[in-house]
């Protein structure tokens, strides 16, 4: 093998073990009162398809794996995390007025039933978020009674 392949293989194995050392902020807040599963009543079974498909990204917490603490992965799971939370945070629910609300619950119901969410490369490496017909249907069905709920005032 020529010097410099040797000198190249050297200094990126040297930036690998150096990135380990710089993690970005985990999002672990935990569930506060603000949060979607703290003001309403959710259903069980909805809230594991939540917690399983969803809250990870679109929450203030995120349950991470063995394999989210190793960079370069942690740097695009933070990434994705932030993403996720910008489109939709589900710990904020109780600050967001009525009309932003039902206007999530719509936005769901349509995301999940293009199939759009959960995202494939989640639900690759995460299977509990795989959604079968039924929990996409579920969901779909939840969604539309809280916006119904949201809009009559019940």
């Amino acid at each position: 093998m020529p010097k410099i392949l040797k000198v190249i293989l050297v200094i990126i194995i040297a930036a690998l073990i150096v990135i380990q050392f710089i993690q970005p902020e985990k999002n672990e807040d935990g569930i506060e009162t603000n949060h979607l599963l703290k003001q309403e009543q959710v259903p069980t079974e909805i809230s594991a398809i939540l917690t399983n498909a969803c809250l990870d990204c679109h929450s203030n917490q995120t349950t991470y794996l063995w394999y989210h603490r190793v960079a370069p992965v942690s740097f695009f799971i933070s990434n994705h995390i932030h993403e996720g939370k910008g489109e939709l945070n589900l710990s904020d629910w109780g600050t967001m007025d009525i009309l932003d609300k039902i206007g999530t619950m719509e936005d769901i119901a349509e995301e999940v039933e293009e199939g759009e969410m959960p995202l494939k490369s989640y639900t690759l490496i995460h299977p509990k978020a795989r959604l079968s017909e039924q929990e996409r249907k579920t969901l779909i069905d939840w969604t539309e009674s809280m916006s119904e709920r949201l809009l009559t005032g019940e």
